[in-house]
Order: structure tokens, then C-alpha cells, then sequence
């Protein structure tokens, strides 16, 4: 029998969540995410080291900003992972402009001009979002400008319903994030079928599915194999490298777990949102509220560390 990891390829599409090149050309996805914290930790592994020279030579003889220099960097780290995936690859917008709409807007036609300069087309570029208030209007004048965005640290339907509503091409709901906060605040252990982050998904596919929604949803943010089971099926899932490995390494049979069809039939009532019902929404939410919150500080932290990390070097004797 083939793989666990082959029987979900067939039915659903398969991004590696990782800065790690070798992992994702041993794993074969369609399309790679980044974030802060994995350009981070690739940035600190020998076999990336010229990426960041490169950044680092780049950045002192034109006396760039650090902050410039990160920036390249991660796209040095994007435009290497759109050799290797026939797909598309996510690059994340600075996370301290969570709250800025046209801060958020400059950086992403900044990031996405870089790219067509190197000769990489908008076509295989998502550009990713903190799905606040801001970053949802944000993705709505960039989406208007063919710039696709991949809306990040979706925690509730409220803001996967903002993100459909302004025509985002992605979104990307966090599973993990959502049990822990589960687990720490009720103290309870889940099934995968149980688990809130699993169910959290399922919703929200039934809500795109009855609604004839485009957007994209993208589980992301896996605990374990059984969370990526339980949500076969769904339109893509990013994986990271050790859960790619326990299922490439599993040949036990894998069901198909949604399918749009039949999810359609246990949608939510359809959500009419403007910015007060959508923020009261959100408020209402203490999971939501605090793993957004938490996910922005957590993603700020890692681009400050990343910052450093760049500084450091361009101080460093050449």
C-alpha cells in the first residue's frame, strides 16, 4: 500500500512548512511556507550559510538598513524554494505591521517587485498576512492588484469569513495553536476527532463549501499525524518536515475526511461583517483573541531575532 504521505498527496494538495531546502526536496510538495521563525532557524544552519552572505555582502556595500537585509534574506530563502516546488511560495509580511494597512501594502508590492526583478512572476508568490481587521483590508487592495495572499494565524470563523468576504486566495488556519490553548485552559485531552483545531477547520471548510467560497484553506500548525488525518481531504495542509516524515514512513490505509459535498450540509449561518461585528466577534473569542495576539508577539519576536542575527554579522570583520 502506498504511503500515508502518497494517499493524502492524491487527495490533497501538500505544502512543506519549512526554510529547510533539503527537507522540501525529499518530501516532493506542491508548494513551501516561511515565516519568521523558520528563516531563523534555517538561516542558522551551515548549508544555507551563503544565502545569508549573500544578504550580508548586499547589505554592506549599498549601507542597507538591517531591516532591508532581513527582508532579503527571506526573499533569498524564496526564490531558492521556488526552484525546488512547482507551486507557489508564501513569504510573510513583517509582523509589526499587523495593525498597519498601508504599511502592510508597501511591503507586500516591495516583496513581490524583488521577486519579479529576479525573475520570479507574482504567480508563484503568496504573500502572507496576520488576518487582523487591517490585514484582511490590506489582502483586499492587494488581491485587487493580482498580488495573492496567504491570511495567517486564522483562528475563528469570523476571520476566515472577513478574509473570504475580501477575496483573499488563501487562508490559513492554525490546528496546533488552537488545541494548546485548549489543552492548557480546560485541561482535558482530545481525540482527533475531537480536537478543537480539527473541528475548528471542518467548520470552516463547511462555511467555503456551502457558500461557493474560492479562498483557499490550508490547515496548518500540526501537534501530531492524527490532526493531518483527520483532515484529509481538506484543500491543502502545510506540514512540517518530522510529521512529512511519520507519514511517508506509515503505509496504513488513509480515509478521506472532507469532502465538499457533504460539508456543505453542516455549514454556519452565513456571517455579515463589517468592522464592529468583526472585532466584537473576535472579542468574543478568548481563544481567538489571545492566540492572534500571541501569534503576532511570538512572529515579531522571531524578526527581531532575525534582525539581530543580521546585524550581528553585518558588524562582523568581513
Amino acid at each position: 500500500m502506498p504511503s500515508k504521505l502518497d494517499q493524502l498527496k492524491a487527495m490533497t494538495t501538500v505544502v512543506a512548512d519549512t526554510g529547510d531546502m533539503e527537507a522540501v526536496r525529499a518530501f516532493a510538495p506542491v508548494d513551501a511556507t516561511t515565516n519568521p521563525t523558520l528563516i531563523l532557524k534555517a538561516a542558522q544552519l551551515e548549508a544555507y550559510a551563503p544565502l545569508l552572505s549573500e544578504a550580508i555582502v548586499w547589505g554592506r556595500s549599498h549601507n542597507h538598513l538591517t531591516s532591508e537585509v532581513a527582508d532579503r534574506l527571506a526573499i533569498n530563502f524564496g526564490e531558492e524554494l521556488t526552484k525546488i516546488v512547482p507551486g507557489r511560495v508564501s513569504t510573510e509580511v513583517d509582523a509589526d505591521l499587523s495593525f498597519d494597512i498601508e504599511g502592510t501594502v508597501a511591503k507586500a508590492r516591495e516583496i513581490i517587485a524583488e521577486y519579479e526583478r529576479r525573475g520570479v512572476g507574482r504567480e508563484r508568490i503568496l504573500i502572507k498576512i496576520a488576518a487582523t481587521w487591517e490585514g484582511v483590508r490590506a489582502a483586499e487592495i492587494l488581491q485587487a492588484e493580482g498580488i495573492d495572499c496567504n491570511m495567517t494565524l486564522i483562528f475563528s470563523l469570523a476571520q476566515a469569513a472577513a478574509c473570504a468576504d475580501a477575496g483573499a486566495f488563501l487562508i490559513s488556519p492554525f490546528v496546533g495553536r488552537i488545541l494548546d490553548w485548549h489543552v492548557k485552559t480546560e485541561g482535558k485531552t482530545y481525540t482527533a476527532e475531537t480536537d478543537p483545531g480539527v473541528l475548528s477547520v471542518k467548520q470552516i471548510y463547511a462555511y467555503y463549501k456551502a457558500y461557493d467560497v474560492k479562498t483557499v484553506i490550508m490547515g496548518a500548525s500540526f501537534r501530531n499525524k492524527g490532526e493531518i488525518e483527520a483532515l484529509a481531504g481538506c484543500d491543502r495542509l502545510t506540514i512540517s518536515p518530522q510529521l512529512l516524515d511519520d507519514l511517508a514512513r506509515d503505509h496504513g490505509e488513509m480515509q478521506r475526511r472532507l469532502d465538499p459535498a457533504s460539508a456543505a450540509g453542516r455549514a454556519p449561518a452565513r456571517l455579515d461583517l463589517d468592522e464592529k461585528t468583526f472585532r466584537f466577534l473576535l472579542n468574543e473569542d478568548a481563544m481567538a483573541t489571545e492566540k492572534l495576539a500571541e501569534g503576532i508577539r511570538l512572529f515579531s519576536r522571531d524578526l527581531r531575532s532575525l534582525r539581530e542575527l543580521v546585524s550581528q554579522r553585518l558588524l562582523a570583520v568581513a
